[in-house]
């Protein structure tokens, strides 16, 4: 009889301790997913130095703290020679990690790379790979690309709705398209009336961005017509089995009055067209300056504008300076000087737009001006991003999230601090609370800047041997919490000392 009891006892107490293993908590998830590489670089853009910065977005899963191992090939099964690995990379913040590519071995020029992450957790759980690619070209921002755009009079579509979008430059990140309507026929197209004849050089093509490859053009061909009814096809324009969605097509110079982009097949159930852009060869007429002191102000907008209302914001100061503002695919050194009468500065605005969904070679006059221009320059938002671009297009990147400072409480704000004390901060706080809006930010500076005020991440800069200066955040807007107004004041200020002195 005690005997069993003493059984029954023990299977209670066995019963019972199963109970409470089975109340605490299941062990964490050891499942990770795959990174993003949808940042910077993305898929098919073109890094301009040998040593791009390397970001994307985290994987989610895992215990304990993730790291990251990367390999870059000029092989797309990563077994060539040119193979480069780099183990435990930790995480840079919660949404991104960044990785710079190691000076000694640099990528190689001219040569497309294929590149693959995937996370591993702090007890050795390893998740799937990521793949994407990109391109070396190390020339390809070096000069302005001698063209310009060229207007569109009328778009025509073989079916489908929103062809206005098409030619639509001016909503952000080009995320608006056209799309014939499915199933359809076999063949779709796209015809364009120009104003006149007209020499066409370049043609610059956007699909969908989402990454999935749906509604990416697969097979297609561009032609031309005399009259809009008898179509012949441009030499060097085919693409066949297409697997991307941003095409560069040069081609030798035509003249034409129409062209017809004819779409023979395609990924998905119905092509998509983000946006198209038509080049020209030639240089943009010179502007026309205004008298006595000005700022050249380089709108950053796709459409050639500016974010803010700059022009009018540097007018209003009392400072006597009037403005001319250049969209940035018009702008290049020898645009500036050609200029009857030089600016006093250059302001570089900001922008709504994703970089990877932009034709970056438009920026290369820009990019000119920032490396070899002796006069001042400042660069809002976008284009204090630009000053760290300009030595190579990886080096800004997406955060992963968007700083909208309008849309935060006050007491959440971020605040900014003064790193470096420069002339620029005067009359500002320590630290200061700026108007923000922006999702991209530089992830790594060259050297020939430095840090002069941060948050979270870089939010002033100041080159070392030139008057050139970069903030982040909007020292322009006007809202009752910016304390970053005097910034702008402060730097105009600093270029009319410059000048009376000579400079």
């Amino acid at each position: 009889m005690r005997i069993k009891q003493a059984i029954l006892i023990c299977l209670s107490g066995i019963f019972v301790l199963l109970s409470l293993i089975s109340c605490k908590k299941a062990p964490p998830s050891v499942d990770i997913s795959a990174p993003l590489l949808t940042n910077n670089p993305t898929w098919d853009i073109v890094a301009t130095n040998r040593q791009p910065l390397l970001t994307f977005f985290n994987s989610r899963g895992g215990v304990g703290k993730r790291t990251y191992i990367i390999q870059l090939d000029t092989n797309e099964n990563f077994s060539s020679q040119n193979l480069i690995q780099y183990k435990d990379i930790p995480e840079t913040d919660f949404y991104t990690t960044q990785k710079l590519v190691e000076a000694d071995n640099p990528l190689l020029d001219d040569v497309r790379y294929y590149w693959r992450v995937r996370a591993v957790d702090s007890v050795g759980n390893i998740g799937p790979w990521a793949k994407s690619r990109f391109f070396v070209d190390t020339s390809s921002d070096d000069a302005f690309m001698n063209m310009v755009r060229v207007p569109v009079k009328n778009v025509e579509v073989s079916g489908g709705s929103n062809l206005k979008n098409i030619t639509d430059i001016d909503d952000p990140g080009q995320v608006s398209f056209w799309q014939s309507t499915p199933p359809g026929e076999p063949t779709q197209w796209v015809k364009f009336e120009l104003e006149d004849e007209v020499t066409i050089a370049r043609i610059w093509m956007l699909s969908n961005t989402d990454g999935s490859g749906d509604g990416w053009l697969k097979d297609f061909v561009w032609q031309l017509s005399a009259d809009g009814q008898n179509w012949d096809d441009i030499d060097g324009s085919e693409v066949a089995d297409n697997d991307t969605y941003r095409n560069i097509i040069d081609i030798a110079p035509v003249s034409a009055r129409y062209l017809r982009l004819l779409i023979k097949s395609w990924r998905g159930y119905a092509p998509q067209i983000n946006a198209i852009i038509l080049y020209s060869p030639g240089m943009p007429p010179v502007p026309q300056p205004p008298e006595g002191n000005y700022v050249l102000i380089v709108g950053n907008q796709m459409n050639g504008f500016t974010f803010t209302d700059l022009a009018k914001k540097v007018e209003s100061l009392g400072l006597g300076l009037k403005t001319l503002v250049v969209p940035n695919h018009e702008v290049s050194l020898a645009m500036l000087e050609a200029l009857s009468n030089k600016p006093v500065a250059i302001i570089l605005s900001g922008n709504n737009a994703d970089y990877p969904n932009m034709p970056m070679f438009e920026l290369n006059g820009e990019y000119e001006i920032i490396r070899q221009t002796d006069i001042p320059i400042l660069g809002i938002c976008c284009g204090h991003q630009q000053l760290a671009m300009a030595y190579g297009f990886t080096y800004a990147r997406s955060m992963g999230w968007s700083d909208i400072s309008s849309m935060e409480k006050p007491k959440v704000r971020q605040e900014i601090k003064i790193v470096r004390k420069d002339p620029v901060f005067n009359g500002m706080p320590d630290p200061f609370v700026a108007a923000e809006v922006h999702g991209w930010a530089i992830g790594y500076l060259p050297e020939r800047f430095e840090v002069i005020a941060q948050s979270d991440y870089i939010q002033s800069v100041k080159d070392k041997s030139r008057l050139i200066y970069g903030e982040q955040f909007h020292a322009e807007i006007q809202v009752s919490y910016n304390q970053g107004g005097p910034y702008l004041v402060n730097f105009l200020k600093m270029v009319l000392e410059r000048q009376a002195k000579g400079g």
